[in-house]
């Protein structure tokens, strides 16, 4: 696995699930920018009580930094085009919204 850190927006607003038995988690999109300028998707997902409530507490736009394990990947747009994404189990989450 890789420990990374990103910053971006968020795209739309977090949503919370629900898991198998009691357990819920946390689910956010975020725009972010590779070194060369371009925008580069990234699927969080939060399972830890602490990250969940700061997702939760923000909306779209907002901005924020989140750190955890990263696992890169590639999807192809409506064109056909294939476009570089990660996935990021979150561990933390910051951000200057919502009083955090």
């Amino acid at each position: 696995m890789i420990d990374g850190l990103i910053a971006g927006r968020l795209i739309g607003d977090p949503e919370q699930r629900q898991g198998k038995g009691d357990s819920s988690y946390v689910v956010a999109r975020v725009r972010a920018q590779s070194s060369e300028g371009e925008p580069l998707m990234v699927n969080l997902i939060a399972f830890d009580e602490v990250p969940c409530s700061v997702l939760l507490a923000l909306r779209d736009g907002d901005s924020l930094a989140a750190a955890g394990h990263l696992n890169p990947k590639v999807w192809t747009d409506k064109q056909g085009n294939t476009k570089p994404a990660l996935d990021l189990v979150a561990h933390r989450v910051v951000s200057t919204g919502a009083g955090f």
